[in-house]
C-alpha cells in the first residue's frame, strides 16, 4: 500500500527528502535539544491539565461507575499545510456545505431532490433522523447548520500524490473546536519564536466569526440578540468547550432547567428576573430538546421550546433535523446535491463507499470485510465499526453476522492509507496517521478560520484518531504564503 507522509516526500524519516512548505520547521526541530523537547511536553500537559482541558470517555469506567476524565494527549510537531493547498480545500468545504445547507431546506419543503429520483425517498423519510415537526418551517437565510465540522482525511492517488478526501460530514453538534484554539494558544506559549519565523495565519478569532454567524440567524422580531450556549450539564464528554466557547464569546451557558417558554417566547432564569432569549447554540441532541416533541423522559431540553421555534421567536443552532444530512448513509449522495443544487463538479471527492442496503455492495462488503472499513450509518465517535486488516478472524465473523442481520445500518469503504505526520511518542519522532476536521460557520455568509482541528492516532498503525479511541491532537498551521 503506498504511503504519504506530510513532511516528508520519501520515506522512511531519515531519507531526507523533505516537502517544502516544512524546510525551515524542520531545520529549527534539528536544533532543539531532545531533553527541553521532552520538557515542553510535560509542560504542556500540566497546563492543560490544570485549565481542564480534558475529554469524558463513556467506556472506562472508573470504581464508581462513573465515566473517565481523560487528558487528551498534545503533540508538539505542528501539521503544516501550504497556503495553496488551503485554498483549494476551503473552496470545496464551502460549495459543499452550501449544497448540504441547499438540501436540508429542500427535504424540509418542496423535496424536489426526491422528486428528481436522485435519492430514494424511503432513505429520507424512514430515517431516524429527519423530523416531520420541521416540514415547512422556515429557518433564518435557509441555514440549517451553522456551524459544521467536516472530517478531511488524506490519501496517496494512483500517482502515489496526497489527495484530500471528505471522509465525513458533522452537522448536528460537531465538537473539537476549543481544542483547535487551546494547541494553537500552547503552541504560541512554548514556541514563540517559530511564529515570528513563518506565517501562519491566525485562528484565534473564531469565538468572534461563531458570534457574528449566531446573531445572523437570529429572529425577524429582534435587533440586538441574545444569545446562550445550551450545554446538557458537566457530566458531558465536550462540556469544557461549552463553556469555552461561551465565556469567549461573552454570554450565557446555560442548562435546559435554566430556560422556559411563556406566551411563544423563550426566557433565561437570571437572579435580575427572566430575560428573553433569541438564539440558542444548542449542545444537545434533538431527542432531548423538548420533552414535549421528542424524548419525554428528557431533562436537558426546555418543554415547549420547539412551539416557539416553529413560531420563529427563537433560532436554534445548529437547526433541528439537520440530522438528515449527516447521516453516513446520506453521504455517498453529497457529490450529486452539489449538482443538483449548484450545478457544479465537487471539488473535494468522497471516499468511494458501498451502501451495504443494495445487495450487491452488501455482497462485496461480505466478500472482502477483511480489506474494508465497515460503519454504522448512525455511529460516532470511532464506535459500531470494523476496520478488516486489523481486526481477528473472530471479530470479523462476529461482524458478518450483524452485517447479515441489518444491512441498512451500515456503508463499508476501502482502507485508505491515511497521511501520517511525525509525532512525539516514547521511542522518540515516529509517523503517526491524521486528519483534519474544519470548521465550516454559515450565517449570512459562510466563513472560517484558516486551520483546523488535526487529530491524530497515537497507537502504532491504527487508523483510528477519535479522542474516544485514544487519539491525540495537534496544531494545524495554514502558512499564509
Amino acid at each position: 500500500m503506498h504511503k504519504f507522509d506530510e513532511m516528508y516526500a520519501q520515506l522512511p524519516y531519515d531519507s531526507g527528502q523533505v516537502r517544502p512548505h516544512y524546510t525551515s520547521y524542520l531545520d529549527w526541530l534539528h536544533r532543539q535539544d531532545p531533553q527541553a523537547m521532552r520538557g515542553r511536553r510535560e509542560e504542556a500537559e500540566m497546563i492543560f491539565r490544570r485549565v481542564g482541558i480534558t475529554f469524558a470517555v463513556y467506556g472506562d469506567k472508573d470504581e464508581e461507575g462513573a465515566g473517565t476524565e481523560r487528558l487528551i494527549p498534545f503533540d508538539l510537531i505542528p501539521r503544516v499545510i501550504p497556503a495553496h493547498e488551503w485554498r483549494d480545500m476551503q473552496k470545496g468545504l464551502v460549495q459543499r456545505v452550501t449544497a448540504l445547507n441547499r438540501f436540508i431546506n429542500d427535504i424540509y419543503h418542496g423535496q424536489e431532490i426526491l422528486k428528481a429520483g436522485v435519492i430514494p425517498t424511503e432513505q429520507i423519510l424512514h430515517n431516524a433522523q429527519f423530523r416531520p415537526e420541521m416540514m415547512g418551517v422556515d429557518v433564518p437565510h435557509n441555514v440549517y447548520s451553522h456551524i459544521s465540522g467536516i472530517d478531511i482525511v488524506r490519501a496517496p492517488n494512483a500517482q502515489g500524490e496526497g489527495e484530500y478526501y471528505v471522509l465525513e460530514d458533522n452537522l448536528r453538534v460537531p465538537s473539537g473546536v476549543s481544542y483547535m484554539l487551546e494547541d494553537r494558544k500552547m503552541m504560541m506559549r512554548l514556541f514563540p519564536e517559530l511564529f515570528s519565523q513563518h506565517r501562519v495565519a491566525p485562528v484565534a478569532h473564531y469565538p468572534d466569526l461563531l458570534l457574528e454567524t449566531l446573531r445572523a440567524s437570529c429572529p425577524a422580531t429582534t435587533d440586538n440578540p441574545t444569545v446562550v450556549v445550551l450545554t446538557p450539564g458537566m457530566y458531558n464528554s465536550a462540556y469544557f468547550e461549552h463553556a469555552f466557547l461561551a465565556q469567549q464569546m461573552g454570554v450565557e451557558l446555560v442548562e435546559g432547567q435554566d430556560l422556559f417558554v411563556k406566551d411563544n417566547f423563550a426566557y433565561m432564569r437570571t437572579t435580575r428576573g427572566p430575560k428573553r432569549v433569541d438564539v440558542i447554540y444548542r449542545r444537545v441532541d434533538d431527542d432531548f430538546l423538548d420533552p414535549k416533541v421528542f424524548r419525554a423522559s428528557s431533562t436537558l431540553g426546555c418543554a415547549g421550546l420547539m412551539d416557539v421555534y416553529r413560531a420563529g421567536h427563537v433560532s436554534i443552532c445548529n437547526a433541528v433535523g439537520t440530522g438528515i444530512a449527516d447521516d453516513k448513509s446520506i453521504y455517498p449522495y453529497v457529490p450529486q446535491m452539489i449538482e443538483f443544487y449548484l450545478g457544479e463538479k465537487p471539488i473535494l471527492n468522497n471516499v468511494p463507499t458501498f451502501q451495504c442496503r443494495k445487495k450487491e455492495d452488501l455482497q462485496y462488503t461480505l466478500d472482502h470485510l477483511s480489506e474494508l472499513v465497515v460503519k454504522e450509518v448512525h455511529g460516532a465517535g470511532g464506535y459500531g465499526m470494523l476496520v478488516g486488516p486489523a481486526a481477528t478472524k473472530a471479530e470479523i465473523e462476529d461482524f458478518r453476522r450483524v452485517l447479515i442481520a441489518k444491512p441498512d445500518g451500515y456503508i463499508s469503504q476501502p482502507t485508505l492509507s491515511l497521511s501520517s505526520c511525525p509525532t512525539y511518542v516514547e521511542s522518540g519522532i515516529a509517523p503517526r496517521h491524521i486528519d483534519l476536521r474544519p470548521f465550516v460557520l454559515s450565517g449570512k455568509t459562510v466563513q472560517m478560520v484558516p486551520g483546523g482541528l488535526t487529530r491524530v492516532a497515537l497507537k502504532e498503525g491504527s487508523l483510528v484518531v477519535n479522542s474516544s479511541q485514544g487519539g491525540g491532537t495537534k496544531d494545524t498551521w495554514i502558512l499564509e504564503v
